[in-house]
Formats: structure tokens, C-alpha cells, sequence
């Protein structure tokens, strides 16, 4: 971490988007040593405190459910700790060549106060009113811009990229499953969420987007599930060409930022897509679900997702007995038929409630990243690309494509809890909404009985 970024250097560095934990900047400048380069910027909660745990070390029960990853465990705080994560967890799982774990590289508080004053104006309202940066860390993750090729191989040729953010692949079949919650093995927490969403105003409209299609590898499915995804963004879809934002929101919500309309992004791929039959979007699209395929990370992604075998509502009874407390769960139960499962689960030795809870976590990262995928045309079939291609039939074009996992944040034990509430309160919403839909369904057929039709 020799390198170290000061106050003169924040204007080079440029707002790109952020999540619920960083800010991510791209880099503008003409240094070589950040050509090519984003930054990830802590945030902190506003309601938190200056020394908030992002700066803590591991806690002894988390030291616990990494304790095969050395590494991690030893780190000095937690924002070094989830950089291993990744480099020590997540690439043996999905691959080097999919994953840039990043370097640190020390900044000054004036920076990240300089940066904090820059985007302020760019920042989605509701991400403002939650968090800012976090002035008080003393580095940032530097990695390659995902959005672009690296300018040692670009040869001026334009570049688009996709990223998506796949979400959960599967429905659960976990026994621990409450009877009640039986829902969720038959509709994906994806499709519950989104009423729950649109129920607190965090978007506009239900989605059609299903990621059982896009983990389908069936292409119709695939190119099916791509277009619902550009017909609603929401957080879930944004399109860079040559490294700038041409489609989609800026982080997510309810915040309306689509940055081209459907015709509008067409003439965005006029330059990159030589189809003059006005298909440039198809053409994008058959693009993106022929990368999936022949790449197979959504492959790699759902063998992640699904070491959560057990679900949350298993997952909850091991954490408990890991941070030694009483069972919430089991108290307060009163399906008392399906109590003696989870008595199974308290009786299990420790180890096994470790590898249950640190699988789960694993999962959790898994069903929240994102996939980028980017595109450039290959001029004359250069035999010198090492990137795979696709051929365009329609525009007899090849494309070098690559891809790379990112957001890849290693999930908080002490959040358990929070996500066992966001799960329950996620199906009874899904539940209440398809209640009031059946009984509005009835009372259309009785009016229909009624006036003959």
C-alpha cells in the first residue's frame, strides 16, 4: 500500500454507483498507476457511531466461523478481513478468473471528505439519508473497472458491459421450512420481495423478471428473463458503454434514474451493433444470454448459492446455538409438530452449527452479487485475443467477452436475526397479497354468475 490518495486527487475519481456498504468511484485521472481502476469507499451508517464496527476486529463468534480461513480471522479490522474473504472464500468457489479480490491503498480524511462533498449531489436521496463515506477509514479497495477492458488490449475498440444482479437461482426445499411458510418452496424470494417493495415504496411496479429463467440454461428462458430486466431495471440491471452509465439506475430504489429509454438505448448500440434492421436491443440481448451459456458462471454462481441447504428458518436454530442464547424460535413457536425438527438441530454438535450458519453466509453473498459482462467487437478475428468470443450471425460480427463477479461482501453473523425477520416478513406480505387476490378472483366469479356472464 504504498500509494496513498489526498485531497488533490478526489476530483479525479468520479461517482459510479453504490450498494448498502460502499460507494463506488471510477477513476478519470491521468495516472497509470489508476487507468483502468475503480475504488470502493466504506460508508457508515448516519445513526452510527464515528468508530462503528466496520473498523472492529472479528468478533470472538466470528472468529469461530472462520477459523479454517487464518487469514481472515487474523485480520486486523473487518474491512481487510472482507478483502480475504473474497481472495480466501469466494475465488476458490467461483473462480480466479472471475474474481478480482482488489488491493488496499491508504487515503487521507481530507480525501474521503473531499469525495463525500463531490457526489453528495449524485447520490440516489434515500442512499444519502442512510449512510455516508466513512471519513474515519484509513483505506480504500482499489480494483479493475469491470465495465471496461483493460486499455493494454482495447485498441480503441468501444465496449459495453452489462451488469446484472442475479439474485436467488432456486427455491428452497429445506424441511425446516415452517408449514406456514410453505410458499417459498413454490415462488422465488425474488417474486415475494417485490411486493413487499412496491408495498413500502421502493419501486414503482412488480417486476417480471424471474431468476429461475436466467438460471435456467435454456436460452428462450434466458433472453426472457434479459428483457424483463430491461423492461424494469429497478437495481437489478445497468448497461456502461466505454465505462459510462447508459442504462439503468444509479442504486436502485425507488428513485426512477433510467439514463436512456428503450429506443434511446438502441441508438447507444448503433456504433457497437452493425444491425441496421433497428434489432440492435435483440441483438445486445442474444448477446448477453450466449456469454451466459458459453461462459456457464451462472452455473458456478447457483453450486454457491446452494450450500444454503437448510434455509434461514434452519439456519436461525444453529446460530443461536452458536452465540450460546436461547432459541428465539423454538419459544416462541407454535407449530409444535414441527418443534421436534428443530430440537434436531439443537442437538447437533457445534461444528455441525458452525458449517450450517458459515454455509448460509456464504450463500447469502452469492444470491446478492453481481455478474458484469462485457463486450467488444474483435476486429478481423484477431488470433491474438486471449478472450473468448461470440459470433453475431445477424451482423456477422465476433465479440471478445469476459466476465467477473463483483460485490462479493462477506455477510455479518450478528445480522442473522435480521434476516430470519426479513424472510418471515417478506412471505406473510406475499401471503396477505395473495389472499386479497384470491378473494377479489372469487367475488369476480359470483358478479360473473350473478349477471350471467
Amino acid at each position: 500500500m504504498e500509494l496513498i490518495l489526498e485531497e488533490k486527487d478526489a476530483c479525479d475519481w468520479t461517482y459510479r454507483g453504490e450498494g448498502a456498504v460502499n460507494l463506488v468511484l471510477a477513476y478519470s485521472g491521468s495516472s497509470p498507476a489508476f487507468m483502468g481502476k475503480i475504488i470502493r469507499v466504506q460508508k457508515v451508517a448516519k445513526n452510527g457511531s464515528k468508530y462503528e464496527a466496520a473498523r472492529l476486529v472479528l468478533s470472538k463468534h466470528e472468529c469461530t466461523l472462520w477459523k479454517d480461513a487464518e487469514p481472515i480471522v487474523s485480520s486486523p479490522n473487518k474491512e481487510i478481513a472482507g478483502q480475504l474473504y473474497v481472495q480466501c472464500v469466494m475465488i476458490p468457489l467461483l473462480g480466479s478468473e472471475f474474481v478480482d479480490p482488489g488491493v488496499r491503498v491508504l487515503v487521507s480524511r481530507e480525501f474521503l471528505e473531499s469525495v463525500e462533498r463531490d457526489v453528495l449531489s449524485q447520490r440516489p436521496g434515500w442512499r444519502v439519508n442512510a449512510a455516508k463515506v466513512d471519513c474515519f477509514a484509513d483505506s480504500v479497495l482499489l480494483m479493475s473497472d469491470h465495465s471496461i477492458f483493460p486499455s493494454s488490449t482495447s485498441k480503441g475498440a468501444p465496449c459495453i458491459t452489462v451488469e446484472i444482479k442475479p439474485k436467488c437461482g432456486f427455491t428452497p426445499s429445506s424441511s425446516y421450512i415452517a408449514d406456514r411458510n410453505a410458499i417459498k418452496k413454490n415462488v422465488t424470494r425474488f417474486r415475494m420481495h417485490q411486493v413487499l417493495k412496491l408495498q413500502q415504496h421502493q419501486i414503482q411496479q412488480l417486476s417480471e423478471y424471474d431468476p429461475l429463467d436466467l438460471f435456467s440454461g435454456s436460452r428462450e428462458r434466458i433472453h426472457k428473463a434479459i428483457k424483463a430486466l430491461f423492461a424494469n431495471p429497478q437495481n437489478n440491471l445497468r448497461v456502461f458503454l466505454n465505462g459510462s452509465l447508459i442504462y439503468g439506475g444509479l442504486g436502485g430504489g425507488n428513485n426512477g434514474t433510467n439514463f436512456a429509454k428503450a429506443e434511446a438505448f438502441d441508438d447507444y448500440l448503433y456504433s457497437f451493433i452493425h444491425d441496421e434492421n433497428d434489432s440492435r436491443t435483440s441483438s445486445f440481448v442474444y448477446l448477453i444470454g450466449e456469454a451466459i451459456i458459453k461462459l456457464g458462471v451462472l452455473d458456478r454462481l447457483l453450486d454457491v448459492q446452494k450450500l444454503d441447504r437448510v434455509d434461514v428458518e434452519g439456519a436461525i436454530h444453529a446460530y443461536y446455538d452458536i452465540v450460546s442464547q436461547p432459541c428465539k424460535i423454538c419459544t416462541k413457536s407454535s407449530e409444535y409438530r414441527q418443534l421436534g425438527k428443530y430440537n434436531s438441530l439443537h442437538s447437533i454438535p457445534l461444528e455441525e452449527s458452525v458449517n450450517i450458519v458459515r454455509d448460509y453466509l456464504i450463500a447469502a453473498t452469492a444470491k446478492d452479487c453481481s455478474l458484469m459482462i462485457s463486450f467488444r467487437p474483435r476486429e478481423d478475428d484477431d488470433p491474438e485475443s486471449h478472450y473468448r468470443s461470440i459470433y453475431l450471425d445477424s451482423t456477422k460480427q465476433r465479440f471478445d467477452v469476459k466476465a467477473s463477479f463483483i460485490d462479493l461482501d462477506m455477510k455479518p453473523l450478528n445480522k442473522m436475526e435480521f434476516y430470519y425477520q426479513l424472510d418471515q416478513k417478506i412471505v406473510d406480505c406475499y401471503k396477505q397479497m395473495a389472499k386479497v387476490e384470491l378473494v377479489a378472483a372469487k367475488k369476480a366469479t359470483i358478479q360473473g354468475y350473478e349477471t350471467g356472464y
